[in-house]
């Protein structure tokens, strides 16, 4: 049944009216399931009236009376105070305090301060920066006159007297030592050389056979040192081998009979019982919960569709329609 056949059993019950004894009204008999449905339909709109209608009325009213304060007694007081308040005090702020201040601070305060450091500036100019410069062009040229006339009277008579006095001795002298090391030293070593030179040719060659022989017994107890060394790791190797053999072989045979008595004993033991509990849960626990959803699904979820259907959709209806009479909704 929708919404408008609701509407017309509501408004208009449908009655049958039965005959009754000579001289009486005829009763009417009204259908107890024509009458059900509608009534509780009935029952959630008059809530909803009750209910919801006050509220909303309150609040259209509030906002109603916040709309009028605002537009008839805020808006105005806020306009005056504007005008003949504000307004006019800025206006005398700024033409009794702020103009004459800030014509005080630059006639009274910034122009004497420019004049002040331009006349500072003109002082510091005129009467250290001027002879400052003049004095450093001084004695720059006096420094230039300085190198010059030292170049004349020190350096050019030095160089002439090193040119001229000073060096033909020096290059006789070094001409003469250069001699005398050549015939006293150079020559005589080169002699010394030549005949030393068999014996060191002879001393070098019994260095090198020392050195030999040193070397091919190093190398022999290399060797030696080598065969022992490997001969040793083989038998360390060769240990650990049939160790790690014969443990694996006592592994072997002690844990195999092991690993197999758990496998028979959790083959004949844990997989039976976890079968049972399957079992169980598969005849008890899964029929009981689907008869629950089954249950569910005939009684809850029929009662919930006749609720939403019948009592919240024409209580939303008529709640729709009270305010769309009164001009509530928008």
């Amino acid at each position: 049944m929708n919404d408008r056949d609701d509407d017309l059993s509501f408004g208009h019950r449908r009655a049958s009216y039965v005959t009754g004894p000579a001289g009486r009204q005829p009763a009417p008999v009204v259908e107890p399931a024509a009458v059900e449905l509608p009534l509780v339909a009935a029952v959630a709109r008059g809530v909803a009236l009750i209910v919801v209608l006050p509220v909303r009325l309150l609040w259209e009213l509030i906002a109603a009376s916040g709309r009028l304060l605002q537009r008839h007694v805020l808006a105005p007081i806020g306009r005056f105070l504007h005008r003949w308040l504000l307004a006019p005090l800025a206006w005398a702020l700024r033409t009794l305090l702020w103009l004459p201040l800030v014509w005080a601070g630059r006639t009274l305060i910034w122009l004497p301060l420019v004049w002040l450091g331009r006349g500072l500036a003109w002082s510091a100019r005129v009467l250290v920066w001027v002879p400052l410069v003049a004095l450093g062009g001084l004695l720059v040229a006096l420094a230039y006159a300085a190198a010059r006339a030292v170049g004349w009277l020190v350096w050019e008579p030095l160089v002439w007297l090193g040119r001229v006095v000073i060096r033909p001795p020096l290059l006789w002298l070094g001409r003469a030592v250069r001699w005398l090391v050549d015939r006293g030293v150079v020559r005589p070593l080169r002699w010394l050389g030549a005949v030393l030179a068999p014996l060191g040719r002879q001393l070098w060659q019994g260095i090198g056979v020392l050195a030999g022989a040193v070397v091919a017994a190093l190398t022999w107890l290399g060797r030696w040192c080598w065969w022992v060394i490997r001969g040793v790791g083989l038998l360390i190797v060769a240990a650990v081998v049939g160790a790690w053999r014969t443990a694996g072989w006592l592994l072997r045979l002690l844990l195999r009979p092991l690993g197999r008595a758990l496998r028979w004993v959790w083959r004949h033991t844990v997989v039976p019982l976890l079968r049972g509990v399957r079992w169980v849960w598969s005849v008890t626990v899964v029929p009981v919960a689907r008869g629950v959803r089954g249950l569910w699904r005939a009684t809850v979820t029929p009662v919930a569709r006749w609720i939403r259907r019948s009592v919240l959709d024409p209580a939303r209806t008529a709640t729709r329609e009270v305010f769309s009479a009164l001009g509530l909704r928008r």
